[in-house]
């Protein structure tokens, strides 16, 4: 049974622990079970975790630095579990104090004057978090406090610490405060931030305030905009004792792992979704090929959530079709690509304009993604067979509002096209429709097929 004063907390033995080492002996704790640090960040298993192991075990607040879509944010929430999962707090107190050691005026005015009858609460660990986002209108109000001029108004003294209206990191004591974008914060206020963190005070309408913050301090910066001389003061960047780099995920596998997870999903609608490995791959490759593309910045980074739009925007596409034509086999298509559009172009930066559009560029990346994957599926010569059909007369026509029964029938009486399908693993009309999309598009990009583009159907011949 938890205690419900300073007294029965006294009884029970309780020893507090600072916010460091409690998720120091509780990250051990972890390590010991062969616990993940964080349940559903992919990628970061060999590379970022353990420099976060390192840091949290060195007792060293943290900076993550990386483009946009890293999962830093994430990553700073998730160390909420390496808190216990309460921790007792005199009641009433806006910065969730110590029973034992209160730092603010009020609560070791009322320990005084109550003793060990004083009433003590639990904080659970989601209510021992908080998080910034960092801009250049942020005040010291904001994040330390400010006078609060209507306890003035009831009779207290201005330099008097009762007046005082704390702001969000004093209200995180105890806890864990983000602050995302770091190098976004005006220079006095990383001054404060700084003083908070190293001095443990701060002056407040010219007051100076003593507080002896218990505070494990994560932030996030753009590496560009961290190592950018005048975007953030050195005093404040020598204190974050671990400065760790994210990266974009490293593998296909990786990739496509995220891009179905964090994939907005939907009750059961009715329709039966094929979703093939090739075309899961095809998208995963596409972001890839951004990332490397010198026509992309890659200052601004190409975010998962370019893959993850992508894919929902091209099952969409599917979905659509299927629905059209009341179909209930649902399988995306090579032709369905023009729909990851919407969900690119916006999030992508040219490096330079010139004649290049951004639905160029994309066009091009579209074409090496899908020759990428066709020839990782197929071996040189392995589709012979296929392309002398084609150069006897073969000519096959595609579209993204054809049915699928309809692609069915056009490889009704060619066993070698019907094999090349069946490897890809289609055996219901979409996925036939889809995989069959696949080839002819990997067989063209190969130069071994023409194709002719009329109203919105795709003819391939020899």
């Amino acid at each position: 049974m938890r205690a419900g004063t300073v007294g029965e907390l006294k009884a029970q033995g309780y020893r507090p622990k600072s916010v460091k080492q409690e998720m120091r002996d509780n990250l051990i704790a972890r390590l010991r079970g062969a616990e993940p640090l964080f349940a559903g960040i992919v990628g970061y298993d060999e590379s970022v975790v353990p420099q976060i192991e390192n840091a949290v075990l060195s007792g060293q607040d943290i900076v993550f630095l990386g483009e946009r879509g890293q999962a830093k944010t994430r990553m700073a929430r998730l160390l909420v579990g390496l808190l216990d999962d309460a921790v007792p707090a005199l009641a009433g107190c806006e910065i969730n104090d110590d029973p034992f050691a209160p730092i603010c005026g009020a609560c070791r005015a009322r320990l005084d004057g109550e003793g060990d009858r004083a009433p003590v609460l639990w904080i659970p660990r989601d209510r021992r978090y908080g998080e910034k986002l960092a801009t250049p209108d942020i005040t010291i109000a904001d994040l330390i406090g400010e006078v609060d001029p209507i306890k003035v108004a009831e009779g207290r003294y201005l330099g008097d610490e009762l007046t005082i209206h704390y702001g969000l990191l004093p209200r995180t004591n105890r806890g864990i405060f983000a602050i995302n974008e770091l190098p976004d914060l005006a220079e006095r206020i990383q001054v404060g931030l700084l003083n908070i963190m190293e001095e443990r005070d701060v002056q407040i309408r010219g007051y100076k305030v003593r507080l002896p913050l218990d505070v494990y301090v994560v932030a996030s910066a753009n590496p560009e905009d961290y190592t950018n001389r005048g975007r953030i003061i050195t005093p404040l960047k020598d204190r974050f004792g671990s400065q760790i780099r994210t990266h974009y995920p490293r593998r296909l596998d990786d990739e496509i792992a995220i891009m179905e997870a964090e994939r907005t999903g939907f009750p059961a609608d009715g329709f039966q979704t094929c979703t093939p490995g090739y075309m899961k791959l095809l998208v995963a490759e596409l972001t890839h090929l951004a990332r490397r593309s010198p026509e992309i910045s890659q200052r601004s980074g190409v975010s998962v959530r370019v893959t993850i739009c992508n894919w929902e925007n091209l099952l969409s596409s599917a979905l659509r079709r299927a629905i059209r034509l009341g179909e209930r086999e649902v399988a995306p298509r090579v032709s369905d690509l023009p729909a990851i559009a919407a969900s690119t172009t916006g999030k992508i930066e040219l490096e330079t304009l010139g004649d290049q559009s951004e639905d160029k560029v994309l066009g091009k990346l579209v074409q090496r993604a899908v020759l990428n994957v066709f020839n990782k599926n197929f071996a040189a010569g392995e589709l012979d067979e296929v392309v002398a059909a084609f150069q006897g007369g073969l000519v096959i026509t595609v579209s993204d509002t054809m049915p699928s029964s309809e692609y069915v029938r056009q490889i009704g009486q060619l066993p070698p096209l019907q094999a090349a399908v069946a490897r890809l693993g289609a055996t219901e009309p979409a996925s036939t429709a889809a995989a069959l999309e696949f080839v002819l598009e990997g067989l063209h990009l190969s130069r071994k097929l023409n194709k002719d583009v009329q109203a919105g159907r795709h003819r391939y011949r020899g």
